[in-house]
């Protein structure tokens, strides 16, 4: 990964955006099912303090993929804990999919502005907005492979039948392992990478009657 100075800063603080959005949505919606754990623990904030895993934020930085911090959670205390812990798991995805849209919508509406006269101002906002988006779909993405510790291995033991699940939680150990050396071998990179893309260009094939929305009242 070929990145200048500013991509990197850029990309720096991105992550320290992105990290925390991810880890306040698993606590704000566990909240809402009826347990203030992370509340409790000072963890329903924004502050990137707060959240960021300096590992996980190197790797993301890095190679697109990573993660935060987990937000404290205790299924005991919500209403529905099966249910509780599907949505709270799937927040932190969700949450990064739902800022990606926010950003490639005002992707289009700079870029008609950008192509007319691509000036040093206009290439920072919308290089900006490009690593906004991509750092959280590849953050989305990751997060929810279903392998432990990652969000969808939880939705994922909440689905099957329980002894399947009880296999999966008893070998947590392995198969985190497994997936870390995946990925320091570099074997994921391909279909994360593959997937992350295709949700990008569907998100901008959305959005870009925006673009041409713009372009007509220039």
């Amino acid at each position: 990964m070929n990145l200048n100075r500013y991509e990197i800063l850029a990309r720096i603080v991105i992550i320290l955006l992105v990290l925390p959005l991810h880890e306040f949505a698993h606590g704000w919606v566990a909240r809402k099912c009826g347990d203030d754990t992370a509340e409790a623990a000072g963890r329903l904030t924004l502050n990137p303090l707060a959240h960021v895993d300096p590992f996980g934020a190197v790797l993301l930085l890095l190679t697109g993929f990573g993660w935060a911090k987990p937000v404290p959670i205790n299924p005991a205390r919500m209403n529905h804990p099966r249910k509780g812990i599907i949505w709270t798991s799937l927040a932190g995805p969700l949450s990064n999919l739902l800022a990606a849209l926010v950003g490639v919508v005002l992707m289009q509406i700079v870029f008609p502005f950008y192509y007319a006269d691509p000036n040093a101002v206009l290439t920072g906002i919308y290089t900006l907005l490009y690593w906004f988006v991509a750092i959280n779909i590849s953050l989305a993405v990751f997060n929810l492979i279903p392998v432990p510790p990652l969000d969808g291995s939880k939705v994922l033991m909440m689905l099957l039948p329980y002894r399947q699940s009880a296999w999966l939680e008893r070998n947590q150990r392995y198969l985190s392992l497994a997936l870390w050396i995946l990925i320091l071998v570099g074997v994921l990179s391909t279909p994360l990478s593959y997937l992350s893309n295709w949700i990008m260009h569907f998100f901008v094939w959305a959005t870009q009657w925006i673009g041409t929305l713009v372009q007509m009242v220039m």
